[in-house]
Order: C-alpha cells, then sequence, then structure tokens
C-alpha cells in the first residue's frame, strides 16, 4: 500500500497525477460470468472456463473472486484454491506460488509455479519434506540459502494443513 502511494506521488506533472485514483468494477462482461484460466508450467487446469467463484490465497490476505470483481494483481501463496463450478461442486488445488490476475472484463488467470489437485498430495511425503526443509534451514550459512529453505519449510507447513 505504502509503495503505491509513493508510485503516485512520483508520477504527478505539473500536480496533476497520471495514475487513475479509483477503482472501479469490472463491466466489459456480462454480471454472471468469471471465466478462469487456472495452470501451472506442467498442466492446465482450466482455460477460460466459467465458473461461479474462486477463492485463491495471497501475500496480500485470502480472498474470493466473483464475476464483476475489482480489477487486482495479487501474489499467490502456498495454500488452497478452491474453484466453484457451474453446478456448485468445488475443486481444490494446492498451489505452491505464482500470480493472480482479474482483469476488467472478470477474466481470472492464475499462473501457478507448482500445482496439483489436492486429493493427489501425499501427507507422509510432505512431513518428511518439512523435517528435510527445516534441516536444511538450521545448516543453511547464507541469506540465500535461509531464504530457500524457508520458502520450502512454508510450503510443507500450507501442504501439511491442506491434506488434514
Amino acid at each position: 500500500m505504502l509503495s503505491a502511494r509513493l508510485t503516485r506521488q512520483l508520477l504527478r506533472v505539473n500536480g496533476r497525477s497520471l495514475l487513475p485514483q479509483s477503482r472501479n468494477y469490472a463491466e466489459a462482461a456480462p454480471a454472471n460470468q468469471l471465466l478462469l484460466t487456472f495452470a501451472s508450467p506442467s498442466q492446465a487446469f482450466y482455460s477460460k472456463e466459467n465458473v461461479k467463484q474462486v477463492d485463491v490465497p495471497s501475500f496480500s490476505g485470502n480472498f474470493g473472486i466473483l464475476p464483476s470483481h475489482v480489477p487486482t494483481i495479487a501474489v499467490l501463496k502456498p495454500g488452497i484454491v478452491t474453484v466453484v463450478q457451474e453446478d456448485g461442486t468445488t475443486a481444490k488445488f494446492f498451489a505452491s506460488s505464482g500470480n493472480i490476475s482479474v482483469n476488467n472484463d472478470s477474466t481470472v488467470q492464475i499462473l501457478a509455479e507448482e500445482a496439483c489437485p489436492l486429493d493427489q498430495l501425499d501427507a507422509q511425503a510432505a512431513r518428511e519434506g518439512l523435517e528435510k526443509a527445516t534441516q536444511q534451514l538450521s545448516a543453511a550459512s547464507s541469506d540465500e540459502a535461509k531464504a530457500e529453505a524457508q520458502a520450502a519449510v512454508d510450503c510443507y507447513e500450507e501442504v501439511i494443513k491442506a491434506v488434514q
């Protein structure tokens, strides 16, 4: 939030802001339409498919996306992405990280670094991975190694929460 205010202050010409000062709801799509594209490098889960709602974990907080959502860009954090299908059923996926874009035309793109259906996760493998990542974090000597190990610990902890 602070960086957005600073950017607005820096992008002024003759006292006028070059950035729009308001956020508006999406208006370019029908009010009941939400087109989702959700993919990782290895698999596309949705490709411009109409869904009712998408719930995502982000570093700015978890949020739900409905048709006509305010355009947003967010960073995906490790956690569960829940998709409410047109028929009301839900599909749950674990995503490790990535980007979320909600556009003016009620399209949503979720590009995950790694993602899989929740039912494909192995709780025992996650516990073993957490133990190994915790050991790597304790042994890390450089800031880079510590950051990588901490990211692994955070991801494994979220996988364990997701499968319980």
